[in-house]
């Protein structure tokens, strides 16, 4: 993607509306406005006529709706006149402020340049105390009596917060008289840390299925990493040896791109790894079984497909963005998912590397203003493909047969009415 490409997601706002004065956002009104009180009467008219010859259950049909909206759709934005209505001196005078315009957004890219590299260096700066944060998790190293002293103090100020809307954070346990009688080996590093830290951002606990949690248990590290050659960053998630992909590092790669029109930083395009599934363990799949009778015969057989599972681990697939003008539901579903996807990584950046503790006692969801039942249920499904599950395999298949769903593990064995 070009670097000026204007086209991207805005990273800090969901949508990318320019709000200035233009030709294609002047009110529809000529200026001047020399006859207020006449325009009045005659928009009142007009809306008196309106509402005497619209039929209201022509306004409920959705249909009509749908198709009234797309109608005036193709309204916004367009050109008023305004601006070509104005005398040449005035025209003269608007086109050089647009000369400004370009040259003010022309410095704010170069602001924009220095704040990512503000943002390398502090990097830097950064890494020595998320490499003790992870020896300390790992069990690698023991926090010093110093480091324990102060993180309790600051556990104790959390839990006196005035803020009764708060919620509390896990206290300190150096204090508890039975916390010597833990044996050494159990005690090692913090068990689940990353796993409990995910779970408790809302969005990302819409991705982590059941299945995916034992998984996520061997992750050893989520880190993130500024490119050198262009703008964007990586994400890197390392895990310790499993039993469901031989990769020892999951990675995704995020590039920015920067806006003609403002100067700002977008998400251009990214890209992520291709997981190294090991076999019976494809979290990104599940094997329904089928059981189906001939007509004729009455004799049954078994029928074993291969479905898309909801997974946490989509997170690191590629997705290309569809082209410009595309307008499917399915192009639309994709650049959705596209925009979830990018809210994601905004917030592993942003929020969950950087205070990766405050998600694991639930400190975040205080200060982050988050709360789970806020969240619908579902709101993260256009993050996951839809695939059409209606194929049928067999033109014979009796419509009373029966589905069984099992996991790839389990396939291989005599169909049970079981799901998974």
């Amino acid at each position: 993607m070009s670097e000026n490409n204007s086209k991207g997601v805005d990273i800090k706002n969901d949508k990318s509306v320019d709000t200035a004065p233009t030709p294609q956002n002047t009110p529809i009104f000529t200026a001047p406005i020399g006859n207020a009180a006449s325009a009045a009467a005659a928009a009142a008219a007009t809306a008196q006529a309106a509402s005497e010859t619209i039929d209201v259950s022509a306004v409920q049909n959705p249909a009509l709706l749908s198709m009234l909206q797309g109608r005036l759709g193709t309204l916004v934005g367009a050109p008023s006149g305004y601006i070509e209505s104005l005398p040449k001196a005035t025209r003269e005078r608007v086109d050089a402020l647009r000369y400004l315009q370009q040259q003010h957004t022309e410095i704010n890219k170069k602001l924009h340049l220095e704040i990512f590299e503000l943002e390398k260096k502090y990097s830097k700066l950064y890494a020595p105390l998320y490499e003790r944060r992870d020896g300390i998790i790992q069990g690698g190293v023991d926090p010093t009596d110093d480091e324990k002293a102060e993180g309790a103090k600051i556990a104790e100020a959390d839990a006196d917060s005035d803020d009764e809307d708060t919620e509390k954070p896990a206290k300190s346990g150096i204090e508890e008289e039975d916390s010597d009688d833990t044996p050494a080996e159990e005690a090692k590093g913090i068990p689940s840390f990353w796993l409990t830290a995910l779970r408790n951002h809302p969005q990302l606990a819409e991705l982590i299925t059941e299945r995916d949690e034992d998984a996520i248990q061997h992750l050893r590290d989520v880190r993130l990493t500024y490119l050198e050659d262009k703008p964007g960053f990586k994400l890197e998630f390392e895990f310790a040896e499993n039993i469901y992909f031989s990769n020892t590092v999951l990675s995704k790669t995020y590039y920015y791109v920067q806006s003609d029109v403002t100067g700002d930083f977008e998400f251009g395009s990214s890209k992520g790894t291709e997981i190294a599934w090991k076999p019976e363990h494809d979290l990104s799949v599940t094997i329904e079984t089928k059981k189906q009778r001939h007509k004729t015969t009455n004799r049954t057989r078994i029928v074993k497909k291969t479905v898309p599972a909801e997974t946490f681990f989509t997170f690191f697939s590629t997705v290309q963005e569809p082209d410009v003008d595309d307008d499917s539901e399915l192009a639309e579903e994709t650049r959705d998912r596209i925009e979830l996807d990018y809210e994601l990584a905004e917030e592993f950046k942003e929020k969950i590397v950087p205070c990766a503790i405050d998600w694991f006692t639930g400190k975040a969801l205080a200060y982050e203003g988050l709360d789970e039942d806020e969240y619908d249920d579902g709101f993260m499904d256009d993050y996951y493909d839809d695939e059409d599950d209606d194929e049928d395999d067999d033109d014979e298949d009796d419509s009373d047969e029966d589905d069984l769903s099992k996991s790839a593990k389990d396939a291989a064995e005599p169909p049970q009415c079981k799901n998974q």
